[in-house]
């Protein structure tokens, strides 16, 4: 969804998965700014590997790529490559960095790229109007964006019925949605009447004549930019401590509860965030036993954790880079101006997507907010700061210590009582994140601290509708606010009800030969 996951290959990366081991290893070594030094997490892979030599050419076509984006390699073991670059695979060992040989013979011809980067030759991955893994709300969202226009279309693969697709289409007004139905010796087609040996066939047709469509299929839905590299570099994939000294101060982007954002450099090249936590506030090793779990949590909806600074404090994480900062100032800078429910409904939709990953993981966020809630280009909305609260000292940082910021406000009463955090108290944390969405960043409960919030909450009091909050909106704010943990929603409930808010029309998707219900 939302930041390029269309071009997540399927082929290899979802069917090898990896195992994560911790490793000892004594001394340090550093390479261009990066420290090597415990913890170490090494990537393996169950099952066989692509060997590093190719023996025939069924075998050579089998490991064709091309490279969807440009890369420029980051450490002399990376490859450097142009859009639209051919190579071979020729080594899938690690999750994350693949081995290959560009068929090409200018500059370097073998190294690591970023498996986000590239996709089998002639696959649907690799064609620019498929979108693998979103949503029809989301591309819905996507194609009525500015830039594209009547004729814009993308495929995607169908929410309804597992192993089809859809294909959707924006006619200048509206958005509509057909499901590509397969032929039994692999073929495709909408109606009957046309058929089609490969879905390139198909668009190719449909890019000539509409024939039942709402127009022609005349150029791709306009992408959302390049995805991330799945670390900073092939190396702090398992070696992730970094040298302090490779990391550059531009810019602070904000205060919060765990310490200082900046926005700034990694070897004076790569655009990076840079959290800066208070020294004193945890212990270095059981954020390091926290951070191994959040480095492999990998979704587009939650910030990436991408190194880390622990040999002495002040500890610093280094993710992802999202220039527009918290969504809470993004709310109160806008407070009504440009923002308006579809948006605020959208931004609740994106962090329930996130959640709902964490939630089948197993991870509790613990400090759910506006504040822990970053803001990145074109409407995407990311979850940060996941499992920091676990590693901070003592059972305070949920005590009211000032009246303008207090997590009390956002913890669950069951989570304040007896210490019981779950996925639960997460969701009731959602609801007050709701809260703040629609109330642009206003403070919940005005006018009460956090506990004298709590004694009211747990003699039945909830927070009234905010003013030009929708009804079915609040609904699913009180949903979140039951007082029996296990009769709140799950996430994976909240976030299909949240992307479904504005399906009033069930007669756009009518099940006839051509549209999807």
């Amino acid at each position: 969804m939302g930041n390029c996951c269309r071009k997540n290959c399927s082929c290899l990366s979802c069917v090898l998965p990896c195992v994560f081991k911790e490793e000892k290893r004594s001394g340090s070594n550093s390479f261009n700014g990066i420290v090597i030094q415990n913890p170490v997490i090494t990537t393996q892979l169950d099952g066989p590997q692509v060997p590093p030599r190719f023996v025939n050419q069924g075998e050579q076509q089998r490991n064709s790529y091309v490279a969807l984006y440009s890369y420029e390699g980051r450490t002399p073991d990376e490859l450097s490559f142009k859009a639209g670059d051919q190579m071979l695979i020729i080594d899938t060992t690690h999750a994350s960095w693949w081995k290959a040989k560009l068929l090409r013979t200018r500059g370097k011809a073998e190294g690591y790229v970023p498996f986000n980067y590239v996709a089998p030759v002639s696959s649907i991955e690799s064609m620019p109007w498929f979108f693998k893994d979103i949503k029809r709300s989301e591309a819905e969202r996507l194609l009525v964006r500015p830039g594209n226009t009547t004729g814009s279309f993308l495929i995607r693969e169908s929410e309804s019925q597992k192993g089809e697709y859809s294909l959707s289409v924006f006619d200048g007004i509206a958005v509509k949605h057909y499901r590509l139905r397969k032929l039994d010796d692999g073929g495709f087609y909408i109606t009957s009447k046309s058929k089609f040996v490969s879905m390139n066939e198909l668009v190719e047709y449909y890019g000539k004549r509409e024939e039942g469509l709402c127009c022609k299929l005349l150029k791709p839905c306009i992408t959302t930019g390049i995805p991330l590299p799945p670390d900073l570099c092939y190396h702090t994939a398992d070696h992730w401590e970094i040298n302090r000294n490779s990391l550059k101060f531009l810019k602070k982007l904000g205060q919060g509860q765990f310490g200082e954002v900046w926005e700034g450099l990694w070897n004076n090249t790569i655009p990076v965030a840079i959290k800066t936590l208070k020294t004193g506030t945890m212990n270095p090793q059981d954020f390091l036993r926290e951070a191994q779990f959040m480095k492999n949590l990998r979704h587009p909806k939650l910030i990436q954790l991408q190194a880390v600074c622990t040999l002495e404090e002040p500890v610093y994480i280094i993710t992802e880079l999202m220039r527009h900062g918290s969504l809470l100032s993004y709310l109160q800078n806008d407070n009504g101006t440009s923002i308006h429910i579809p948006n605020q409904v959208d931004m609740a939709a994106q962090v329930a997507s996130g959640m709902a990953y964490l939630e089948t993981q197993s991870f509790i966020h613990r400090d759910l907010a506006a504040r822990n809630v970053l803001v990145g280009e074109n409407g995407v909305y990311k979850v940060a700061d996941f499992g920091l609260a676990r590693v901070f000292k003592g059972e305070d940082v949920y005590e009211a210590k000032n009246d303008t910021k207090l997590p009390l406000k956002w913890t669950a009463p069951e989570a304040i009582r007896y210490n019981r955090f779950t996925i639960k108290s997460d969701v009731w944390a959602f609801g007050i994140l709701i809260f703040e969405i629609v109330t642009y960043g206003k403070m919940p409960y005005p006018g009460l601290t956090g506990r004298q919030a709590l004694d009211k909450l747990e003699n039945g009091y909830r927070i009234p509708k905010p003013f030009n909050c929708p009804h079915d909106l609040y609904k699913i704010m009180l949903e979140c606010w039951n007082a029996k943990p296990e009769e709140r929603p799950t996430f994976e409930t909240l976030q299909w009800k949240l992307e479904d808010y504005f399906e009033t029309d069930p007669s756009s998707y009518l099940e006839a030969n051509n549209f999807e219900r």
